[in-house]
Protein backbone atom coordinates (compact mmCIF):
# COMPACT_ATOMS: atom_id res chain seq x y z
CA UNK A 1 0.00 0.00 0.00
CA UNK A 2 2.85 2.43 0.79
CA UNK A 3 4.36 1.87 -2.66
CA UNK A 4 1.05 2.82 -4.26
CA UNK A 5 0.89 6.13 -2.40
CA UNK A 6 4.54 6.78 -3.27
CA UNK A 7 3.86 6.15 -6.96
CA UNK A 8 0.77 8.32 -6.83
CA UNK A 9 2.69 11.13 -5.11
CA UNK A 10 5.50 10.95 -7.69
CA UNK A 11 3.01 11.07 -10.59
CA UNK A 12 1.18 14.00 -8.99
CA UNK A 13 4.43 15.90 -8.50
CA UNK A 14 5.35 15.40 -12.19
CA UNK A 15 1.89 16.65 -13.15
CA UNK A 16 2.30 19.72 -10.94
CA UNK A 17 5.73 20.46 -12.42
CA UNK A 18 4.21 20.35 -15.94
CA UNK A 19 1.54 22.80 -14.73
CA UNK A 20 4.19 25.11 -13.22
CA UNK A 21 6.04 25.11 -16.55
CA UNK A 22 2.81 26.19 -18.31
CA UNK A 23 2.35 28.92 -15.71
CA UNK A 24 5.84 30.25 -16.44
CA UNK A 25 5.22 30.34 -20.20
CA UNK A 26 1.65 31.63 -20.42
CA UNK A 27 0.34 34.75 -18.66
CA UNK A 28 -3.29 33.54 -18.89
CA UNK A 29 -2.34 30.24 -17.24
CA UNK A 30 -0.48 32.18 -14.56
CA UNK A 31 -3.51 34.37 -13.80
CA UNK A 32 -5.82 31.35 -13.70
CA UNK A 33 -3.44 29.45 -11.40
CA UNK A 34 -2.92 32.27 -8.89
CA UNK A 35 -6.65 33.06 -8.75
CA UNK A 36 -7.15 29.57 -7.28
CA UNK A 37 -4.15 29.61 -4.93
CA UNK A 38 -4.19 29.95 -1.17
CA UNK A 39 -1.65 29.39 1.58
CA UNK A 40 -1.39 28.56 5.24
CA UNK A 41 1.11 29.72 7.82
CA UNK A 42 1.54 27.80 11.06
CA UNK A 43 3.15 29.49 14.04
CA UNK A 44 4.36 27.08 16.69
CA UNK A 45 4.07 28.57 20.15
CA UNK A 46 6.77 28.05 22.80
CA UNK A 47 6.06 25.39 25.43
CA UNK A 48 7.86 24.18 28.55
CA UNK A 49 7.94 20.58 27.37
CA UNK A 50 7.68 20.40 23.55
CA UNK A 51 8.26 16.62 23.50
CA UNK A 52 4.99 16.04 25.37
CA UNK A 53 2.79 19.01 24.48
CA UNK A 54 2.52 21.54 21.68
CA UNK A 55 0.23 24.22 20.37
CA UNK A 56 0.12 26.42 17.33
CA UNK A 57 -1.91 28.93 15.38
CA UNK A 58 -2.62 28.28 11.72
CA UNK A 59 -3.54 31.21 9.46
CA UNK A 60 -5.18 30.44 6.10
CA UNK A 61 -4.69 33.13 3.46
CA UNK A 62 -5.40 34.08 -0.12
CA UNK A 63 -2.51 34.25 -2.58
CA UNK A 64 -2.20 37.96 -1.72
CA UNK A 65 -1.71 37.17 1.98
CA UNK A 66 -5.17 38.23 3.19
CA UNK A 67 -6.17 36.09 6.18
CA UNK A 68 -9.47 34.33 5.50
CA UNK A 69 -9.55 31.86 8.40
CA UNK A 70 -7.52 30.69 11.40
CA UNK A 71 -7.45 27.91 13.95
CA UNK A 72 -5.72 27.03 17.20
CA UNK A 73 -4.26 23.52 17.50
CA UNK A 74 -3.33 21.78 20.72
CA UNK A 75 -1.76 18.35 21.05
CA UNK A 76 -0.42 15.97 23.64
CA UNK A 77 0.87 13.41 21.15
CA UNK A 78 -0.62 12.05 17.95
CA UNK A 79 -3.72 10.63 19.61
CA UNK A 80 -4.58 13.66 21.76
CA UNK A 81 -5.07 16.46 19.25
CA UNK A 82 -7.67 19.21 18.97
CA UNK A 83 -8.17 22.15 16.58
CA UNK A 84 -10.47 25.03 17.44
CA UNK A 85 -11.59 27.77 15.00
CA UNK A 86 -10.49 31.28 15.94
CA UNK A 87 -13.32 33.83 15.88
CA UNK A 88 -13.06 37.34 14.41
CA UNK A 89 -12.47 39.18 17.69
CA UNK A 90 -9.63 36.84 18.69
CA UNK A 91 -8.27 36.84 15.14
CA UNK A 92 -7.94 40.63 15.31
CA UNK A 93 -5.86 40.28 18.51
CA UNK A 94 -3.59 37.64 16.95
CA UNK A 95 -3.09 39.69 13.80
CA UNK A 96 -2.05 42.66 15.94
CA UNK A 97 0.35 40.56 18.05
CA UNK A 98 2.17 39.04 15.08
CA UNK A 99 2.14 41.95 12.62
CA UNK A 100 5.47 43.40 13.77
CA UNK A 101 7.27 40.12 13.00
CA UNK A 102 5.12 38.64 10.24
CA UNK A 103 3.30 40.28 7.35
CA UNK A 104 -0.31 39.16 7.89
CA UNK A 105 -3.56 40.92 7.04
Amino acid sequence: MVENITETAEKKLKSRIRKFKKVLKDEAEKDKFFDQLGASVEIFLPTKNPEKQGDSIIFYTTAEGKIIDAEYSYNEGEENFKSIPIVDKDLDILTEVFKSNFVLE
